[in-house]
């Protein structure tokens, strides 16, 4: 087959049958890492360095900025290399520890954001004994869960998939029920249970502020959902549309694109989201350019 080239350099990636569309993506891709790198950072110093900020929405915001770093720098260092040389091939070895690490970094921001949907709701629903219940022994245990519980479904989902012959579900010589069953059950849970969850926190939250009779602690408490409540449409927005496509050649490209928003473009607009809507975050972020200029 012309996508492989020997037994431990394969695959080819990248844009290759829009040659002229790859210099184009190599810098859009460039500027989008540069933002992801500078926005998540500042995020996670500004929320380490300001002492008012050392609350349990911060501590989660915190650790999506990391995870947001992580996931980019899994990609698209041979993303760029794929697109600024001739060579669009990547080691059996790199194309495995890219997929087990891809697989368990986008676990844990399913999760991660069903968490984060928690905090708001305990925040709204139940503010008298907001500190008590997400006290930072349990923050750090539903953290350790997240990272856990993806680690594992990466190692199962994925070693599954690499048991096949070449390594590929869609041209494996076997039958291949079991294990595309498999994969979706496991999509079900890491998936569409935190997106449930999430729903439903929103649901109790949405009844406690048209329960409230001021307009300001309605618009507070908007406002205090709103940034988690937008990245969590545009995450799952795009996982649920790029997956219902129907399997033709327009949609393999439109998939490219969609893979390309949700892993370069959607973790840049994250630090955006966040701070934007945020008045304590752009302090501390006028702070810390403050101390380092």
């Amino acid at each position: 087959m012309d996508n492989y080239s020997s037994s431990f350099d394969f695959i080819l990636l990248g844009f290759s049958d829009h040659p002229r569309l790859e210099m184009m993506l190599s810098g859009v891709v460039t500027i989008f890492y540069c933002i992801t790198l500078m926005g998540n950072t500042a995020i996670i110093l500004a929320s380490l360095l300001d002492s008012r900020l050392h609350t349990p929405m911060y501590f989660f915001l915190r650790n999506l900025s990391f995870l947001d770093l992580c996931f980019t720098t899994t990609i698209v260092p041979q993303m760029l290399v794929n697109l600024w040389g001739p060579k669009k091939t990547i080691t059996f070895v790199g194309c495995v520890i890219q997929l087990y690490v891809y697989m368990w970094l986008g676990s844990i921001e399913c999760l991660l954001l069903a968490v984060m949907s928690y905090d708001r709701f305990t925040a709204i629903c139940k503010p008298l004994h907001y500190l008590i219940i997400m006290n930072p022994r349990l923050c750090l245990k539903m953290i350790v869960m997240v990272w856990s519980i993806s680690l594992a479904n990466s190692v199962v989902l994925c070693t599954l998939t690499l048991n096949l012959p070449r390594s590929m579900v869609k041209i494996a010589c076997v039958d291949t029920t079991a294990v595309e069953m498999s994969v979706f059950g496991l999509g079900i849970i890491i998936v569409l249970t935190p997106l449930i969850f999430i729903l439903i926190s929103y649901g109790y939250i949405a009844k406690t502020v048209l329960k409230m009779k001021s307009k300001a602690g309605q618009c507070k408490a908007m406002n205090t959902c709103g940034s988690h409540l937008t990245v969590v449409s545009i995450f799952y927005g795009t996982i649920i549309y790029m997956y219902l496509q129907p399997g033709n050649s327009a949609s393999k490209d439109q998939g490219k694109f969609l893979t390309l928003f949700y892993t370069i473009i959607t973790p840049s607009l994250n630090p955006l989201i966040y701070t934007l809507r945020n008045k304590d975050m752009k302090d501390a972020l006028k702070k810390l350019m403050r101390e380092s200029g």
